[in-house]
């Protein structure tokens, strides 16, 4: 059974930097691309960044030049390096992995616990 497991959240004061890592745990077949969506309250949950098996990355342009995605494909973790943090990026952070579990399956979408992110005063 695929499971993601998330870390990094917490509390940072604007300007401020956090990394959240995420490792996939358990069997699947081939992973298509890695990433993290964000969720605020009373809000969807939309793309913060993406990165393919194939190599391109993907980023929300609200976070362009100020986070980082970086993927360790031998641990099957991904990682989010946030820098210059502000306000409007607190929100729950989650996981998202898609894939291919098993051979000849079709795709699916597996997401972590969600991690809090606050930024503030």
């Amino acid at each position: 059974q695929v499971q993601l497991v998330e870390s990094g959240g917490g509390l940072v004061q604007p300007g401020g930097s956090l990394r959240l890592s995420c490792t996939v745990s358990g069997s699947m077949f081939q992973i298509v691309a890695m990433g993290w969506y964000r969720q605020a309250p009373g809000k969807q949950r939309d793309l913060v960044a993406t990165a393919t098996s194939g190599g391109s990355t993907n980023y929300a342009d609200s976070v362009k030049g100020r986070f980082t995605l970086s993927r360790d494909s031998g641990l099957n973790t991904v990682y989010l390096q946030m820098n210059s943090l502000k306000p409007e990026d607190t929100a729950v952070y989650y996981c998202n992995v898609r894939g291919y579990p098993t051979y000849g399956s079709t795709w699916n979408d597996y997401w972590g616990q969600g991690t809090q992110v606050t930024v503030s005063s």
